[in-house]
C-alpha cells in the first residue's frame, strides 16, 4: 500500500470512538448487472495457440519471474499489444503517471481494435481520477468497475474516509489483488501495482518488487478469481459512484475538455524512458522474436473470496478456517522440512506467527527473512508492529535482514535504482528450495484479515533457485543483518559489497531522528490488528 493510504487505514483503529461524528454516507443499492466471464476458448487466439504448442502437458503451466522493472513493463505491454479477444485488469492501485499512461494507451489501443477490456480497481486510491475513469468507460469496448467504493467525499482520500466513518467496518476491507490477463491464456500477477515506482522509474523512491508471467491452466484459475470479483455486488460500475445523477447530467452544460490522464489511456507528449528500456530488456527481446522462455511446472492459485470484504469489522473474530489465503500460507509453512525463505515488506507475526516460528525452530527448520528497515518502509506505523517482535524472533533463531536505502545490484536484476531510495514491496515465500509462492499478500494482520489477497504457488526447484539467488544478492550487501548483543540490545550489521570491515549500528540505520521519534510516539497506540 502507499504511505498515505496505509497510514489512513491504520489510523482507523484510533477513529472508532469518533465514528458518531463522521458522515453517514452509505453505498447505493447494488446495480443489477448481467454477469460476464473470461474468454471461454483461449485456444483459438494466437496467444492460446502458442501456449498449447509449447506446454509439455495440458495440465502444466508456464512461469517467468519478473524481477526487473523493465521486464515487468515489457510483459504487461506485450499482453496489451497481443491480446485479440479480451483484457482483464484487476489492481489495488494505478498511479496517474508516465508508466501507467504508456500501459493504458496500449490497453485503449487494444479496445480500438476490438478487444473487450474489463478494468477492476479498488476505490481507495482513485481520488482525483473519477473524470479519467469516466472518459475511459465512454469507449464502447471498455468497462470500469470500482471495488468497495466510497460514495461521498470523492475529491480526496481523507475526505472519502471521513465521510464514511459510520461505515468503517466496510471501508476498512480493501481489494489488494493484482493481475493483468490477456485472452485468458497469458497473465502477469504478483506484488506490483501500476506506476513509475513499481517499474523503477521514479527519481525519488522505487520498489523492489516481484511478479510472475503465467501461461496455461493457471491463467484459467486466475480468470475465475477475476470473474468472482468482477461479478460481486461490491464491484460498482464507475458511473454509479463517480458520475452525476442522470437529471444533473442532462441539464448541465458539457464540461470543458479535461487534460490528458494516465488512466484515461490518452496520448502523452512523449513516450517515457521505460518503453525503450523494456524493449531492450531480455524479456522484451524474447517477445520481439516470439521466443518466450518459460519454466513449466505444476502450480496452484491461491485467492481470498470476495466475501472476505463483507466480513464483520471485529478483527478479533477469526475468519472461517480454510476460506482465506493466510490459511494456505500457514499450511505451506507448517509443511517445511528444512528451510523457509520469506520476503515481505511488512512482517508482523503476531502471537500466532510467533507460535509457528517456535514450531519451525523445534523442528530444526531454518527461517530467513528479508523485510524493510525503518528507513526504507513506506508504512512507519506497520514498522511499529514488526519492531515489537524483533528481539523475540532473533532469540528464536530467525535470520532477520532489513533492506538498506540504496541498492548496489546489477541493472539486469531489478532495474537501475540509481540514487533513488529503495523500498521492498515483493511478497515471496520459498519452502525447502522447491515450492515458491509469489503474490500480493504481506505477512501482517491486515493482509490476513482485512484485505483480499492472491498468489500463485509454483512447485519448481528452478524457480526456487532464482528466488534464492535474488535473496542472497540483496541480503548479502544490500541489507542489514540483525543480531542481539551481550546485553540483549539490537545490532544492525552491514557488510560492504566489495568486502572489508562491516559497519555495526546500534540504532535504526539511515532513519532520521524525526522518523525514529514518530515511531516511538506511535508505538503505544498502533492497533496491531489494523497493521
Amino acid at each position: 500500500m502507499s504511505r498515505t493510504c496505509r497510514s489512513i487505514l491504520v489510523s482507523l483503529g484510533l477513529w472508532f470512538a469518533l465514528a458518531g461524528l463522521g458522515g453517514c454516507a452509505s453505498l447505493p443499492p447494488p446495480v443489477p448487472q448481467p454477469p460476464t466471464h473470461a474468454l471461454a476458448d483461449p485456444q483459438n487466439t494466437s496467444i492460446g495457440k502458442w501456449v498449447a504448442a509449447n506446454a509439455p502437458a495440458p495440465e502444466i503451466s508456464g512461469f517467468r519471474v519478473l524481477a526487473s522493472g523493465e521486464d515487468a513493463f515489457a510483459a504487461l505491454a506485450a499482453l496489451a499489444d497481443r491480446a485479440e479477444k479480451t483484457l482483464d485488469l484487476q489492481y489495488y492501485l494505478i498511479r496517474s503517471d508516465a508508466s501507467s499512461r504508456a500501459l493504458m494507451q496500449r490497453v485503449r489501443a487494444a479496445a480500438d481494435r476490438g478487444v473487450r477490456v474489463r478494468l477492476l480497481l479498488d476505490d481507495l486510491n482513485t481520488a482525483g481520477q473519477d473524470e479519467a475513469l469516466l472518459r475511459l468507460t465512454r469507449h464502447p469496448r471498455i468497462e470500469v468497475r470500482l471495488y468497495n467504493p466510497f460514495p461521498s467525499g470523492r475529491m480526496a482520500t481523507v475526505s472519502r474516509v471521513m465521510a464514511s466513518l459510520t461505515d468503517i467496518g466496510r471501508i476498512n476491507h480493501r481489494m489488494h489483488n493484482k493481475m493483468f490477463v490477456a485472452d485468458n491464456a497469458l497473465a502477469a500477477t504478483g506484488g506490483r501495482n501500476l506506476g513509475d515506482a513499481y517499474f523503477v522509474q521514479s527519481e525519488q523512491s522505487n520498489f523492489l518488487d516481484i511478479d510472475l508471467l503465467v501461461a496455461g491452466p493457471a491463467v484459467r484459475r486466475l480468470s475465475e478469481v477475476f470473474d468472482g470479483f468482477w461479478n460481486d455486488p461490491l464491484a460498482y460500475p464507475v458511473a454509479v459512484v463517480a458520475g452525476p445523477p442522470p437529471q444533473e447530467a442532462a441539464s448541465e452544460p458539457a464540461p470543458p475538455p479535461a487534460p490528458a490522464s494516465a488512466l484515461a489511456g490518452e496520448p502523452a507528449a512523449s513516450a517515457p524512458a521505460i518503453v525503450g528500456q523494456a524493449a531492450r530488456s531480455p524479456l522484451g527481446s524474447e517477445l520481439a522474436r516470439n521466443q518466450l522462455k518459460l519454466v513449466w511446472a505444476p502450480s496452484r492459485v491461491l485467492a481470498d473470496k470476495p466475501t472476505k470484504a463483507s466480513a464483520p469489522a471485529d478483527a478479533a473474530s477469526a475468519p472461517a478456517p480454510h476460506e482465506v489465503i493466510s490459511d494456505d500460507v500457514e499450511g505451506l509453512l507448517r509443511g517445511a522440512r528444512s528451510e523457509v525463505l520469506l520476503i515481505s515488506p511488512y512482517f508482523v507475526p503476531g502471537a500466532r506467527g510467533m507460535a509457528l516460528i517456535e514450531d519451525l525452530k523445534r523442528r530444526g527448520v531454518r527461517l530467513r527473512v528479508l523485510t524493510n528497515s525503518l528507513a526504507t518502509t513506506d508504512a512507519p506505523a506497520v514498522h511499529v508492529g514488526y519492531a515489537r517482535y524483533r528481539e523475540a524472533m532473533l532469540k528464536a533463531g530467525v535470520e532477520l535482514r532489513e533492506l538498506r536505502v540504496h541498492l548496489d545490484l546489477p541493472r539486469s536484476k531489478v532495474g537501475s535504482f540509481g540514487s533513488s531510495q529503495a523500498s521492498l514491496h515483493a511478497k515471496v515465500l520459498v519452502i525447502d528450495r522447491r515450492d515458491v509462492l509469489i503474490g500480493s499478500m504481506n505477512m501482517d494482520p491486515r493482509s490476513a484479515r482485512l484485505n483480499t489477497e492472491m498468489g500463485v504457488v509454483v512447485h519448481s526447484p528452478q524457480v526456487a533457485a532464482q528466488m534464492q539467488q535474488l535473496y542472497d544478492e540483496v541480503s548479502s550487501a544490500n541489507a542489514y543483518r540483525l543480531s542481539l548483543d551481550e546485553a540483549g540490545g539490537l545490532r544492525w550489521t552491514l557488510t560492504p559489497p566489495a568486502g572489508g570491515a562491516p559497519t555495526v549500528y546500534t540504532s535504526e540505520p539511515e532513519a532520521s531522528v524525526w522518523l525514529k521519534l514518530t515511531v516511538k510516539l506511535l508505538t503505544p497506540f498502533a492497533p496491531e490488528e489494523m497493521l
